[in-house]
């Protein structure tokens, strides 16, 4: 895996985004690392609100801001012209750019020349590391949990760190391992699987989570969904490599299609779990679904309760939100069916 460190504290960047699905490295750092981030700069009409002081590039060095990162990214991962002022402008400030979308800085002259006058640095997040082999399928030691969705942006890598975490507090000997680019912002460390070659991509996953001890868990943070029409490609790869024992299914609550795909509906939770089942088994023939969390964000708060509830009647798994309620039903049916 690849390591990053970056310099905070860090000022978060969300451009002109209105729409808060684009804007979740910003909202993800903002919510799991929030000592690390000093503030946030919108451009004119942006209307994102991750509950940071505003500022702009001038008063956010003032106040040490040490790396502007880039928040946000819409379908395709450019970088707009119209930010590239404000990019320059934080660069002639002494502050690093950090990104994590497919564009490189590092190759964007611009960005290039005022780095080298200035001596701040242009931080690639998503570039894989070289050299990755293709997947072994070989059985690994140590267990493994993967997140996975029935759709993107609605919870998987939430999911993925607050299980970790739950577990680290119980005393569990546990890892969440990142493998997009806000995880990797979070952890310090990972593979930004969909950056990979297709080929590479169940090899990259082998790699984000290794052989461990017998009583380790890695909780693997999952990518797009497998019934994504322009995504799936990299689930399959992941869940190959992953060879998960555990994966959890995470959907959004009233959220019927794919987004940005209108004209293909939302699965079901049964099929996500049966579809998850019949490819992992080719890794691991134990595999098996664990509970369903969902993003409620959608819901008026006293519904919350009943959804989940209702949910867990239905498919016999705990349901969580886990910003709202935590993941410790998700990990007790875990640990009860070891």
């Amino acid at each position: 895996m690849q390591t990053i460190t970056l310099k905070a504290p860090y000022l978060l960047f969300i451009g002109s985004e209105t729409e808060p699905i684009y804007a979740k490295t910003a909202a993800g750092l903002a919510h799991w690392v929030p000592e690390k981030c000093m503030g946030q700069l919108s451009l004119p009409g942006g209307t994102i609100d991750l509950g940071l002081p505003k500022h702009d590039v001038v008063s956010a060095a003032k106040a040490g801001a040490k790396s502007l990162v880039i928040g946000t990214s819409a379908v395709g991962g450019a970088i707009p012209a119209a930010w590239m002022p404000t990019l320059i402008q934080a660069l002639e400030s002494g502050l690093d750019i950090v990104a994590g979308v497919h564009t490189k800085l590092n190759e964007m002259p611009e960005l290039v020349a005022a780095a080298k006058e200035s001596g701040a640095s242009l931080v690639d997040v998503r570039v894989p590391p070289k050299d990755i082999p293709v997947g072994t399928g070989l059985k690994r030691t140590g267990k493994r949990l993967l997140t996975v969705g029935t759709d993107c942006a609605l919870g998987k890598k939430y999911t993925a760190l607050a299980i970790a975490r739950a577990m680290q507090e119980r005393g569990i000997d546990a890892d969440f391992r990142a493998s997009g680019q806000t995880g990797i912002m979070i952890a310090g460390n990972g593979i930004p699987i969909d950056a990979v070659v297709a080929d590479f991509l169940s090899g990259a996953a082998e790699l984000i989570s290794p052989n461990n001890s017998a009583d380790h868990w890695d909780v693997i943070e999952g990518q797009g969904s497998l019934f994504h029409p322009g995504y799936s490609s990299v689930s399959t790869g992941l869940l190959m490599g992953s060879q998960p024992d555990a994966f959890v299914v995470c959907t959004e609550a009233l959220r019927t299609h794919i987004k940005g795909w209108p004209d293909f509906e939302l699965p079901s939770i049964p099929a996500v779990i049966d579809r998850t089942i019949d490819l992992g088994k080719q890794v691991n023939p134990d595999i098996a679904c664990v509970g369903i969390s969902v993003n409620t964000s959608t819901l008026p708060a006293h519904e919350r309760a009943a959804y989940l509830e209702n949910l867990s009647q239905l498919y016999g798994l705990p349901a969580i939100d886990p910003i709202a309620t935590g993941a410790d039903a998700i990990i007790d049916a875990l640990l009860g069916s070891e």
